[in-house]
């Protein structure tokens, strides 16, 4: 009997297997390849094994730093900005109106990304807040083409996915816990601070893991906003293969960013055992 299970098991994941290794692993099999070859006289790859393309790294310095000074950043800010936001739908929110406001949230989603940030070029253009800070005397304010900017366009276009496995997590929250600590006398900020948010951190992890590995893997946002100024890693992997043609650098390049990004989402992966491990003495209580 034994036996029989493990084939059937084996059978139903042998599709999904394949996929996975079709689509995931043998792509970054062949970046990893790539990134010790050369760069063919004309662009491209040329096959060889060397290290210089990861002793070259420090070349694109300037990019790792934005992406790993904005990404953290970005992922902070939208956490700042969404977990109040989860919080009210959650909670202060009747039935009646809480699915028009969740569907509220989730409307940017219906507009291209592109749209989303060529408006905000707008917004933080001469023409926008700064011609609004001039009217009332504060001059000489420039936005566009910052880091504040980029950091501006990744919290709004990445705001829902940090607001919906928040607010999942608010919403399955045991609200008798919170009826029985407000019926010992327990403040509600004390209630928060114990129950809410402990029991919340899953949703807070998942939705900060979602939104730090998208960003630092963002392009779009700061080269539109950025303005060719505030350069990520996405730029530099798009200047190695499709401006200067030199694969084998710019694969380099995506090996550093994916080893990286498996550092953080080893860290938050930690992280989340261990607020489940606390939301289960919370539960236990």
């Amino acid at each position: 009997m034994a036996a029989s299970q493990t084939r059937a098991r084996a059978l139903l994941l042998t599709p999904a297997g394949l996929w996975y290794a079709a689509l995931l692993l043998l792509p970054l099999a062949v970046v990893l390849i790539f990134s010790f070859g050369e760069r063919n006289a004309v662009g491209g790859y040329a096959p060889g094994f060397s290290f210089d393309n990861y002793a070259n790294l420090p070349a694109r310095f300037a990019a790792f730093r934005n992406t790993m000074t904005l990404a953290p950043f970005g992922t902070i800010a939208a956490l700042l900005i969404a977990y109040p936001l989860a919080y009210f739908l959650a909670f202060r929110v009747s039935e009646r109106w809480k699915t028009t406001l969740l569907v509220l949230v989730i409307v940017p989603f219906w507009t291209s990304i592109l749209i989303r940030s060529y408006a905000w070029i707008f917004l933080l253009g001469g023409k926008g807040i700064p011609a609004l800070l001039e009217s009332i005397g504060i001059d000489d304010v420039r936005l566009i083409n910052t880091p504040f900017a980029v950091l501006v366009g990744i919290v709004y276009g990445y705001l829902p996915l940090m607001v919906f496995p928040i607010y999942v997590a608010l919403e399955k929250l045991d609200k008798r816990l919170l009826e029985a600590a407000a019926d010992l006398g327990t403040p509600p900020w004390r209630s928060f601070l114990q129950i809410t948010l402990p029991l919340s951190m899953p949703g807070v992890l998942t939705g900060s893991m979602l939104v730090f590995i998208l960003l630092m893997g963002e392009f779009l946002i700061p080269a539109i906003l950025g303005g060719g100024k505030v350069f990520f890693v996405g730029n530099a992997l798009v200047d190695l293969f499709l401006q200067s043609r030199n694969w084998a650098f710019g694969s380099a390049v995506a090996v550093a960013l994916v080893v990286i990004m498996l550092i953080a989402v080893s860290l938050f992966t930690r992280a989340l055992k261990r607020f489940s491990a606390a939301r289960e003495d919370v539960a236990l209580m």
